[in-house]
């Protein structure tokens, strides 16, 4: 899969020492420093994606505290041979249902409601299909964070498609016949990946 840019992983890990720095140093020197370390990560970010450095800074500031990855659930669900995609309002591309977890939620019960609420569906999930790194795939500048991506197999229950505020539309295709993919949130591998599962339900949780 492909890596993150260069400088964007030399930027995230600038705001991940400095993170942590602010969070255990006791110095008001050495606070300073990595006061400083972030403001760097913000303009090698801003530099290169053409933003505000401000704007930036204040992004990556909305998590406090030891840096550790986010999380993005995905939920897999395929009916008659399609997988069910959704269409993206960010950016008018497909992707699977899903997207940040939510603090304090069971991550099966947040992909359970994502794909409720992304696309009329109700499903129950019954496996985890794979823990990939997010950021080893095609992504755009504006991701800052490092992520890992949990995809769960899921059983469709009942439903309609039904678009939300995050969708535009939702839809069955078959895994020769995708629309456009927004490549940050659900790419080629992992769909192939999910009907490998398919086909083998022995088959491994595959992570990386």
């Amino acid at each position: 899969m492909t890596q993150s840019p260069q400088w964007l992983a030399i930027a995230r890990e600038l705001f991940s020492i400095s993170q942590s720095g602010l969070t255990y140093c006791q110095s008001e020197y050495d606070l300073d420093r990595y006061r400083r370390l972030q403001e760097m990560s913000a303009e090698i970010i801003a530099s290169q994606a053409a933003l505000e450095k401000e704007e930036v800074l204040e992004s990556l500031k909305m998590q406090p505290g030891y840096a550790t990855p986010k999380v993005d659930v995905r939920a897999a669900v395929v009916r008659d041979g399609k997988i069910l995609l959704v269409q993206e309002r960010a950016d008018n591309c497909w992707a699977l249902p899903g997207g940040w977890a939510d603090v304090g939620d069971l991550p099966s019960e947040m992909v359970e409601r994502e794909v409720w609420e992304e696309s009329g569906y109700r499903v129950q999930a019954k496996k985890l299909i794979a823990v990939l790194d997010a950021n080893r795939v095609p992504l755009v500048p504006m991701e800052f964070y490092h992520a890992y991506k949990l995809i769960f197999l899921c059983e469709l229950l009942e439903g309609a498609p039904t678009p939300s505020y995050e969708t535009l539309a939702v839809d069955f295709f078959a895994p020769d016949a995708l629309p456009p993919l927004s490549l940050y949130r659900t790419n080629q591998a992992a769909i192939a990946e999910i009907f490998a599962h398919i086909s083998d339900p022995a088959r491994p949780t595959k992570f990386d």
